[in-house]
């Protein structure tokens, strides 16, 4: 991926100086204040990500909310909010500079259909940091995004996870992989801006199962994937060249390693389709190629779609 023309965004808050953790205390538990959530719909919402996505404790946030519990909570931390703006070192650029294009292009995307984006901020982190009404962001979470901050947090550490542990990528191709990965999360952020979010956490609280709930999430990851190919599409045709050779099968070498049904064959050695939240490795894969070859947002809809 070439990326060196890209425009910088500023949107960037570096806590990877703080050294991680938290002043004043210890960990933090799941957010659950004083919206009065059952214990049933806790369980429900808390589903552990098997890679990276949407951590349990924002949708548990998000349903306080949603059910009338008022702000959902706040995590104080002592610590400075870290550095804002551009990086200084190539991959904090890097970053920036993929976020600086989501930004543009989904801008377009938006005034196109009449309606106006903000885009997200991303923190950058080493091992945790506060996630504000998040919780806790940890290293073992993978990137997130939290819908109630409008903020992606990610410890960078995790580009080098997906390479060396998960085998998703290898080489200079692990640049467009990081790339993927972070238009995931800024997919989350769209669907935060129109509404799809906010929507799925009341479907999910009404849900009659765990495997009911697994499945809208699924939906949600899968878009997700979607949007994030979308991106590639639009950015290819206002920067042609910007790919590279491999790029494509590498965001799609890293879909399939972090399908739900390759990472449960890894680590149990059988695959339990009703536990899935993020969606099999067939099926992340055909969701980010819908985006990448058509680029339109009717192409992502998970949820209108008679087969994933």
């Amino acid at each position: 991926m070439r990326y060196d023309d890209f425009r910088r965004s500023g949107d960037i808050e570096d806590r990877r100086d703080d050294g991680g953790g938290f002043g004043g205390g210890g960990g933090i538990g799941l957010p659950v204040g004083g919206g009065g959530l059952g214990i049933g719909t806790i369980i429900v919402l808390g589903l552990i990500s098997y890679a990276f996505g949407i951590d349990p404790r924002i949708l548990i946030g998000g349903a306080e909310m949603v059910n009338g519990g008022g702000h959902a909570p706040s995590y104080q931390s002592d610590r400075s909010s870290g550095k804002s703006g551009v990086p200084t070192d190539e991959m904090g650029s890097m970053i920036s500079g993929i976020l600086g294009e989501i930004d543009d292009r989904w801008s377009e995307i938006f005034q196109q259909r009449g309606q106006t984006y903000t885009g997200p901020k991303i923190v950058l982190f080493r091992n945790a940091t506060n996630g504000g009404r998040c919780g806790m962001a940890q290293s073992a979470m993978g990137p997130f995004y939290c819908p109630p901050e409008r903020k992606i947090f990610i410890d960078t550490a995790f580009f080098r996870e997906v390479e060396t542990r998960f085998h998703g990528c290898s080489g200079n191709a692990c640049k467009f992989t990081s790339a993927y990965i972070i238009a995931h999360e800024a997919g989350h952020h769209i669907q935060n801006l129109l509404g799809i979010i906010p929507k799925v956490t009341r479907l999910q609280q009404d849900a009659g199962s765990k495997a009911e709930a697994n499945a809208l999430q699924v939906k949600v990851e899968l878009q997700a994937d979607c949007l994030s190919g979308l991106w590639v599409n639009r950015e290819e045709k206002k920067r042609p060249g910007f790919l590279e050779t491999g790029d494509i099968d590498s965001a799609l070498t890293t879909a399939s390693a972090i399908g739900d049904d390759t990472l449960q064959r890894q680590a149990t050695g059988r695959v339990v389709p009703d536990s899935f939240t993020h969606g099999s490795a067939a099926q992340r894969k055909r969701w980010f190629m819908n985006g990448y070859q058509q680029g339109t947002l009717e192409a992502c809809n998970t949820f209108g779609s008679g087969s994933l």
